[in-house]
């Protein structure tokens, strides 16, 4: 470590409490990793940036804030709705402490976010659920396929001691529909081969998937580019992202367009994700994939069974594919995670830049 400013500054990113340091006029001065993923904005562009309209909207908030700094009168607020940068909230406990420095005041701002225990816990559930579906499936697959490899056999040694053509027709049939079920069963299963990682922009993915959108059909659906440039390249299977984020977009394109909805269109986002825990691992950078629409929206007794086969909500939708995406981005050691209101449903893709740190002990320090 080449100074004692440098440690402090490390060790305050290692912090999983969002640290915020503002002036005697509330602008920004200094955030922490932990608070740059939940401001859901860099320190450097939060900088100079008033913290009142984002910790609260309550006077009586903003009052204590101002009280804070004039008094030097430390408080503590508890359960507040933050709001964050890209217009999402999130329930909060923050303490306010006042400190001089030389001359000049500040507020040091500690932020634990409530929704995080909340988070994590879904994320369990959701990794379990997908364990639980997968294993169940491959017991369906055995179970389904030799017989049908039987009635394939059977159906080829009765088609070649027969003469009639009209009974050939059958057995074709035969031979035919069980060919489709075991493609069902394969498709089920989601990739049959371990995916081949490589360096690769996620903008890429998204820019192919993007031109795949817009040349299946002329529907008027506008995709909206919203790219975080700083975001490093991930290791990962560019052919099967691909797959996973097109059955993601194009159940969101379809939803949109039997819904009609007005003005419809598709936001493909890339941002950048510090300290965020997938399952028992913990990772100090994540690259998260948001793919929004402005559909219909999933209803709240559906949205925790749409990682399961054979669910969906659409008339002519097979159920295979949020159940085929899931699977491929948890062989990449990340995960999707669903938020849905008439008028905006996002799927999150997470998948990790870092390597994961230990974290057996993350419910206990949040």
């Amino acid at each position: 470590m080449n100074t004692e400013s440098e440690l402090f500054s490390q060790l305050l990113n290692y912090l999983n409490t969002a640290i915020v340091l503002v002036d005697s006029s509330c602008e920004i001065q200094y955030m922490n990793q932990s608070a740059e993923a939940i401001f859901g904005l860099s320190m450097g562009k939060a900088l100079g940036m008033d913290i009142v309209p984002i910790l609260s909207n309550s006077k009586a908030d903003q009052h204590a804030l101002m009280n804070a700094i004039q008094q030097s009168h430390p408080f503590i607020k508890r359960k507040a709705e933050f709001h964050t940068a890209h217009g999402k909230n999130t329930v909060v406990d923050y303490s306010v402490t006042p400190f001089d420095q030389g001359e000049s005041n500040y507020l040091l701002i500690e932020i634990s976010e409530m929704d995080r225990l909340i988070r994590i816990s879904r994320e369990e559930s959701i990794l379990a659920t997908h364990d639980t579906s997968k294993q169940l499936i491959r017991g369906l697959a055995h179970e389904v396929k030799n017989p049908l490899g039987g009635i394939r056999g059977a159906a080829q040694l009765l088609a070649s001691e027969l003469d009639n053509p009209e009974w050939l027709e059958y057995t074709d049939v035969i031979a035919k529909e069980t060919d489709r079920l075991r493609n069902l069963v394969d498709r089920m299963l989601g990739p049959n081969v371990p995916p081949t990682m490589a360096e690769l922009n996620v903008h890429e993915v998204l820019e192919r998937v993007s031109k795949l959108l817009e040349a299946e059909d002329s529907s008027p659906v506008q995709i909206i580019r919203d790219y975080d440039p700083s975001v490093p390249e991930i290791a990962g299977d560019f052919e099967q992202l691909i797959q996973a984020v097109l059955n993601i977009a194009r159940n969101a394109k379809q939803a949109i367009c039997e819904y009609q909805t007005s003005q419809p269109q598709i936001i493909l986002r890339t941002r950048i994700q510090h300290r965020f825990t997938i399952g028992s691992a913990q990772h100090l950078l994540i690259s998260r994939i948001d793919i929004e629409d402005n559909g219909p929206g999933i209803s709240p007794e559906s949205i925790d069974d749409i990682f399961y086969p054979m669910i969906t909500g659409r008339s002519e939708g097979t159920g295979l594919g949020l159940p085929i995406a899931q699977s491929i981005i948890n062989a990449h050691s990340g995960l999707i995670e669903c938020q849905s209101q008439p008028g905006q449903t996002i799927f999150s893709i997470f998948l990790p830049i870092s390597q994961p740190t230990d974290s057996s002990n993350e419910a206990a320090n949040v």
